[in-house]
């Protein structure tokens, strides 16, 4: 889908976050993640909401995708079912990022043309994980080679092959 992308920062095992936080505090990475999300509809899971702070989704439209029943939120749409939600965004020209956590970005990467991965250069301990991808599958183009906070890291966008040929 043109108006469906992702952003995540994944360690060298694909690592996301552990006990519902991230691993790593970056700051140039979450600045970036500021910038690439604001005044879009961001996509998440119950959990993922629960764990940022209100700051975070100032600016933007959140949308949670979960199975469970969500304590009332106001600007904050829920669905329940992938099906709606996919149907909702081939029916807008709106932009949708999708922000976590490990079983959104699994349900959702096969839809997204392009990724925003922050590769960080080390691994972690993690009880969450992204998921595998083959990246032969995607047109990769390096955004920058990073060292902040003494964390080494790559920035890269991923555009997916097929959408290249539409």
């Amino acid at each position: 889908m043109k108006n469906l992308s992702l952003i995540a920062a994944v360690g060298e095992d694909g690592e996301l976050g552990y006990n519902n936080s991230l691993i790593w505090r970056i700051r140039e990475d979450l600045q970036f993640y500021k910038k690439m999300t604001m005044g879009k509809n961001i996509i998440m899971g119950r959990k993922t909401l629960e764990s940022m702070p209100l700051k975070a989704l100032e600016g933007r439209y959140p949308i949670v995708l979960t199975s469970k029943e969500l304590e009332k939120c106001s600007n904050v749409s829920v669905f329940h079912n992938i099906d709606p939600l996919l149907d909702y965004i081939r029916n807008t020209e709106e932009e949708f990022m999708v922000v976590g956590g490990a079983k959104v970005y699994e349900q959702l990467l096969p839809y997204v043309d392009i990724m925003y991965l922050t590769e960080i250069k080390r691994s972690s301990y993690a009880d969450s994980f992204f998921p595998y991808f083959d990246k032969e599958e995607w047109n990769i183009t390096e955004m920058g080679d990073f060292l902040d906070n003494d964390i080494p890291y790559i920035r890269n966008k991923y555009v997916r092959k097929r959408s290249m040929m539409k």
